[in-house]
């Protein structure tokens, strides 16, 4: 598993091969098994295959050509309305109708797929996030006919690979890892912990094709600007909502 851990790569390209039934099953069993709050599994997974479902979900994620070509879509939702229905079958009545309760159905949903990422690739399948899942969340509610309390929350897409890309780079450990308490970073520890990201010649290429300085520019300025962050906020914010989760009165 650490192997499979230490490869890990996005995949946006598949081939046309099916993914068989019990590979599939598996990987939706690991999910199953992943940590969750209070033993209360408040997620639920779409598992999407029909195409022309697929073809409205691709329009949702911003036209991703991997969402038609992958032959699996994973949506994992939080999902309170199956625990509020036991919890008003057994004589009780739920509370959970606040931001609280999102964000903990929220972790649970994360945490069940990246058991998910995890099995999949053990398997010798390729996977990618599709963080466009939170942007349009009232489009993917729409298409796969969400009910209340259950908001997307990420997305999967799965399938064998047709590319193997470089590894992506990441920041060394050091630099997400503090013993016993916080240790804030000094410019010293910024330029060195951003040094090889920095200098990677996709960085160079990309500061060429903006006319940028830095590749911090490349994601304020291009990438996730203050002007979209707070539009897709607003947004995924009405969303909640919509859904039931803003109660946070008593």
């Amino acid at each position: 598993m650490l192997k499979t851990i230490f490869n890990h790569r996005s995949i946006r390209k598949y081939s046309d091969k099916e993914v068989p039934e019990n590979v599939l099953r598996e990987i939706l069993e690991a999910a199953s098994r992943a940590s969750t709050t209070g033993n209360m599994q408040v997620y639920s997974i779409i598992v999407t295959r029909d195409q022309a479902l697929k073809e409205k979900l691709w329009e949702a994620h911003f036209k991703q050509g991997m969402v038609k070509q992958a032959p699996v879509i994973l949506t994992f939702c939080a999902d309170f309305n199956r625990f509020n229905k036991w919890c008003t079958y057994r004589k009780t009545e739920p509370g959970y109708d606040n931001f609280l309760s999102f964000f903990t159905a929220a972790i649970d949903a994360l945490l069940a797929a990246q058991n998910s990422a995890l099995a999949a690739e053990a398997y010798g399948l390729g996977i990618c996030y599709l963080g466009t899942t939170t942007y349009n969340a009232d489009k993917i509610i729409g298409v796969l006919q969400l009910p209340q309390s259950v908001v997307p929350v990420t997305t999967l897409v799965v399938g064998y690979p047709s590319e193997t890309p470089e590894l992506t780079d990441r920041l060394p450990v050091e630099a997400i890892v503090h013993e016993e308490k916080y240790r804030d970073y000094g410019p010293g520890e910024i330029d060195r912990f951003y040094s090889e990201k920095e200098n990677l010649t996709l960085t160079a290429r990309l500061l060429e094709e903006n006319q940028l300085e830095t590749l911090a520019q490349i994601f304020t300025q291009k990438r996730y600007t203050k002007k979209d962050n707070v539009a897709y906020s607003k947004k995924y914010l009405e969303v909640l909502r919509s859904q039931g989760f803003m109660n946070n009165d008593e």
